[in-house]
């Protein structure tokens, strides 16, 4: 037997250790439970053999059956709760085989050479993630309508959408390898049964601490969530042990299969996640706070990290690389998983809406710089003037004082900026303002949405995959904390600054694939603004903005078009 085949043997072998120990804490509380009624059956039986006869002992048995009834059904409340519990299920877009014959196809094959089962059904999640997912629960099988059959107890292969736009087919393959290895273990009945025993734990104090209960039902769902809590602690670190020994055996056993290419897959994983974490935070999310969600998100983060290999020069021979078959075309229709997946990011890291609508709009790459950053920049212009009115400041002397320029801002700034100042009202004013107009768009669901509510993805609320999570607000995972008043203030200045050099000084806005919206001067990017800007709204100071402004060749009298 070969070292590999020795150290899977024995991670798996520790996994099963520790499932048993998590089915013996079972045993026990149940052990606990019906302990009363034994005790209350070994009386009864004696007093009918005439043993412990008299009228005290008559007292205790009855006492003893007392308190053995309501243990009983206590335990039967308990388990109940448990076993309706619905266990969360993470948030995915779903993959019929008819859609990705190839990607089935791949994954089968790379369980045959595992030697273990083949995933029941594939989603895509959007993430830099994968893993393997029960959902054989009777509620998740309803309500995400996952085709699984009867009995068939195989997990979901859950991929990260970035990593099929890219990495190549090889590469997908190596990083998928310990992942669907992890569908040995979980084919064994102690290691299957102590998961859904602590899933079912974990379901039912959510399901305690949901909001909007009454108190008639509230309190017994309080009582099982507190039962399953002590529970729940007392298996935490076996099940944290189990599942680390589940993923040693599955890549010890993963290790036969393109081992080659694992490390190279690995460094890919890293990357990938790099460039997805900058597209979301730069570049989608200034989209999704105007309403617009960029509809091929997986397909931006080619162009990211792209411009970031470039940039930073990551590796020699990176356009061979590229050259070769990307794992997206395992997909029938790589556009529509891309749009789904997409739409869902949103969800889960904005809270915008399940389908398009008005204030909701797909938005494509090329149409991002006129329909993103130009209208960003506009609105926020318009609500800095806005606010500027409200606080009584005057426009600035031009040939037409009622048209809105940059001076306007910048002589309010320069005379009275500063902490304490009438400048820290205007921060506080532009935050109430971006706070009252989320709070009057329809279904709000933060503090910088502007989208309508939520609704139902494409056929209805049956097909949305965040519908088992519930009631809960949006978004689940969100990227960024709230602005603060000092951050919008310096927001909507420079993108007044912007407004104006492209009125004035034939500037155009653009779209940096790492760092979102810009301004684009001659063609190239000016990344300078940020500090001239901080400089006039922190300390009052103008002369650095000043000379950017001379330099670039902006008007700050000249009057600039807001929306």
């Amino acid at each position: 037997m070969s070292g590999i085949d020795v150290g899977e043997e024995l991670g798996a072998r520790a996994a099963q250790a520790r499932a048993l120990s998590l089915l013996r804490i079972r045993s026990r509380a149940l052990a606990v439970a019906i302990l009363p009624a034994a005790v209350a059956v070994v009386l009864f039986a004696a007093g009918a053999q005439g043993h412990l006869a008299g009228a005290p002992w008559d007292a205790v048995r009855w006492a003893v059956l007392g308190v053995a009834v309501v243990v009983l059904l206590v335990t039967v409340l308990v388990a109940v709760s448990v076993a309706r519990a619905r266990p969360a299920m993470s948030p995915t877009v779903s993959v019929p085989e008819e859609g990705a014959p190839d990607l089935y196809r791949l994954v089968r094959d790379l369980a045959d050479r595992l030697d273990v089962p083949a995933p029941s059904a594939i989603a895509l999640t959007p993430d830099c993630d994968s893993w393997l997912e029960d959902r054989t629960h009777r509620a998740l099988r309803r309500g995400a309508g996952v085709a699984v059959e009867a009995g068939d107890t195989a997990p979901v292969l859950v991929i990260g959408s970035p990593f099929l736009w890219w990495m190549r087919v090889a590469e997908l393959r190596a990083v998928l390898a310990p992942v669907v290895a992890g569908t040995g273990p979980s084919a064994h009945p102690d290691i299957a049964a102590a998961r859904r025993f602590v899933r079912g734990l974990d379901a039912s104090i959510a399901d305690a601490a949901a909001p909007g209960r009454g108190a008639v039902r509230g309190a017994p769902l309080a009582f099982a969530g507190g039962v399953s809590r002590l529970l729940l602690r007392a298996c935490r670190d076996h099940a944290a042990e189990m599942e680390r020994c589940v993923a040693a055996a599955a890549s010890m056993r993963a290790q036969t299969v393109d081992h080659g290419l694992r490390t190279a897959a690995q460094e890919q994983v890293g990357l990938a996640y790099a460039g997805w974490d900058r597209l979301l935070t730069r570049v989608a999310l200034p989209a999704w706070r105007m309403g617009r969600w960029p509809s091929r998100l997986d397909a931006g983060v080619v162009s990211a990290l792209t411009e970031l290999s470039r940039r930073d020069r990551l590796a020699d021979g990176f356009a061979l690389r590229l050259g070769e078959r990307p794992a997206c075309d395992l997909l029938e229709e790589p556009g529509v998983a891309d749009e789904a997946a997409s739409l869902l990011a949103a969800r889960l890291f904005h809270g915008g809406p399940a389908e398009s609508g008005p204030g909701w709009a797909p938005v494509d790459w090329q149409q991002y710089p006129d329909e993103v950053v130009d209208r960003t920049w506009r609105t926020e212009a318009a609500r800095l003037h806005r606010v500027l009115d409200t606080l009584g400041v005057p426009r600035a002397s031009a040939a037409d004082p009622a048209v809105p320029t940059l001076a306007r801002v910048m002589e309010h700034l320069s005379g009275s900026g500063g902490p304490g100042g009438p400048g820290e009202k205007l921060a506080a004013g532009i935050g109430a303002a971006v706070a009252r107009e989320a709070a009057e768009a329809p279904g709000h669901s933060g503090p910088e949405h502007s989208g309508p509510g939520h609704g139902g993805m494409g056929a209805g609320a049956a097909d949305d995959p965040l519908d088992l999570w519930g009631p809960g607000p949006l978004p689940l995972f969100p990227l960024q904390p709230p602005r603060t008043g000092t951050e919008l203030l310096a927001d909507h200045v420079a993108a007044m600054v912007c407004c104006a050099a492209v009125d004035t000084a034939g500037a155009a806005p653009g779209l940096d694939w790492l760092d979102g919206p810009a301004l684009l001067v001659g063609g190239e990017r000016r990344a300078d603004l940020a500090a001239p800007v901080l400089s006039l709204v922190e300390d009052g100071d103008p002369d650095p903005l000043l000379s950017w402004l001379a330099e670039v060749g902006v008007r700050s009298d000249k009057p600039v078009r807001l929306v």
